[in-house]
């Protein structure tokens, strides 16, 4: 690896699929470092949901001071734009005090747009996504697929075809400019003033299976239904319209049974896991580890902001 002391600042960054143990990482690290946590995880923004998106606990939170946790609402509209901008502007001033930083998330496209920058794209008219949800409830996502295929097919081959998010914030760029998505993707890395190392955590995938599944139960037990029951005012917003939310508004409609609902949670978790992993696995800037093995390595590292472990 080139020399990681080229610059005086460095974000260690933990990555990888939902329910692998990116959080005890992260602690122990920022622990180590004697630094702050970012969350780059999408869903842990909205201070209205809690249970369903795994939050850090409230022990957890109170060993690290953490940014970008129930820090938004979810009616309030906050993109990726949006979250690059803040989390630099954050980072700016705590590099003042630290050092090192830590960040940790699953969320492919937030990590990315803080590490390598993402491309400015035109606001688009607020009713044009009015329309698109309203699209959405009444044919299901299959119609924004076969749109996006048809207006965008470079795009579509790249994009989460199962995420309704991104594929109509493809549909409002065109709608709005007559230009596919992919037209304003220019894919030029910006550069960062601060050194980059990026620790993804992986477990054998039957091991992770069982933890999404006992997770699952676990959410239950401690009272997801009834958040989702709360949250049923909000549900047009595009925050709830996420695993673990989505399938229980379906078993509030009366379309399935509990039984069922929490069968889908359970496998489209799994899928977005092997999604996150999909995504992560095409950067080559990442150093894989049990999460046992960076554990111990953090333990026994004199220091591991002077980089000895990823040389």
């Amino acid at each position: 690896m080139n020399n990681l002391l080229s610059k005086p600042h460095t974000l260690f960054v933990i990555v990888g699929p939902t329910a692998v143990g990116k959080t005890a990482v992260s602690i122990q690290l920022a622990q180590q470092l004697g630094c702050p946590i970012l969350s780059a995880d999408s869903r842990q923004f909205y201070r209205e949901m809690k249970i369903g998106i795994a939050a850090p606990t409230d022990a957890e939170l109170a060993l690290v001071k953490h940014y970008f946790i129930a820090n938004k609402s979810v009616t309030e509209d906050y993109n990726i734009s949006q979250y690059e901008s803040d989390a630099l502007a954050i980072m700016s001033g705590l590099f003042y005090e630290n050092p090192n930083l830590v960040m940790v998330g699953g969320s492919g496209l937030y990590v990315n747009a803080v590490c390598n920058g993402i491309d400015d794209m035109p606001d688009t008219d607020p009713a044009i996504r009015i329309q698109l949800n309203e699209l959405l409830k009444a044919e299901g996502i299959g119609v924004l697929q076969q749109r996006l295929s048809e207006l965008d097919p470079e795009y579509y081959k790249e994009v989460d075809q199962r995420n309704p998010v991104r594929l109509q914030r493809a549909l409002e760029v065109y709608i709005q400019t007559g230009k596919p998505y992919s037209h304003f993707r220019m894919k030029v890395k910006k550069e960062r003033d601060f050194n980059i190392v990026k620790i993804g955590i992986e477990i054998e995938k039957a091991v992770l299976n069982q933890r999404i599944e006992e997770r699952v139960d676990r959410m239950m037990a401690e009272g997801q239904l009834e958040e989702v029951k709360s949250l049923l005012p909000f549900r047009q917003y595009n925050a709830l319209n996420t695993v673990g939310y989505k399938e229980l508004f379906a078993y509030l409609d009366g379309s399935i049974n509990l039984e069922q609902a929490i069968i889908n949670i359970k496998t489209n978790t799994r899928q977005y896991a092997k999604r996150q992993l999909t995504w992560f696995r095409k950067d080559n800037e990442i150093h894989w580890f049990f999460p046992e093995q960076i554990i111990n390595l953090i333990e026994s590292q004199g220091n591991i902001g002077e980089y000895r472990l990823f040389r």
